[in-house]
């Protein structure tokens, strides 16, 4: 028998804190769509665990450390909300994108950071299907020091006046596009 719901849903984190490509063949649906997808970079809205492997690498370019605590996992049948914190230390650029462009880099800070989330996974046949969030981005952007407006806004600000922004978001979507073709060495057909 497989693991179960609440194992599952812990193990969709764990794959995004460690890149473990075996975990995510495990827990990740091959149909697994990701409804936060649309800030990063397109290989993380590649659907199955290519996509998730992909958002791991996203977060752990910008983020040293990275770990998410579960504070309260709830399952209701075929879906399991799971409160955590997303922890790390800001050491790389934390890029975003929209439609698979640069947007916004934040340059590394140094900052740690401890923001509250809660996830609402859907699960099918034992795996994780669907991920949808809740974040509190708000304490997320204080604690890099762009809210309030501080010296972090004049560093993005000549990120992207001196094409570093582009640069770190080219090398972030690649690590991405590498994470993600991870997930064929362990599909299973």
């Amino acid at each position: 028998m497989g693991m179960s719901p609440e194992d599952a849903a812990r193990g969709l984190f764990t794959v995004l804190a460690t890149g473990d490509a075996a975990l995510a063949a495990e827990v990740v649906h091959k149909d697994f769509t990701n409804r936060e997808a649309v800030v990063s970079p397109a290989a993380c809205s590649l659907p199955g665990p290519a996509g998730a492997l992909a958002s791991g690498a996203w977060l752990r370019a910008a983020f040293t450390d990275l770990s998410f605590p579960v504070t309260d996992l709830v399952r209701d049948g075929d879906r399991v909300w799971i409160r955590l914190h997303m922890r790390g230390r800001h050491t790389g650029p934390f890029v975003h994108y929209r439609d698979g462009m640069l947007l916004q880099a934040i340059p590394p800070t140094g900052a740690e950071i401890d923001s509250e989330q809660v996830h609402l996974l859907h699960l099918r046949d034992g795996k994780v299907v669907r991920h949808e969030a809740v974040r509190d981005d708000l304490t997320l952007v204080g604690q890099l020091g762009m809210f309030p407006p501080g010296p972090t806004v004049q560093l993005i600000q000549d990120w992207h006046a001196t094409e570093r922004a582009a640069r770190a978001a080219s090398v972030i979507a690649e690590a991405a596009e590498k994470a993600a073709a991870t997930a064929r060495a362990y599909a299973r057909g």
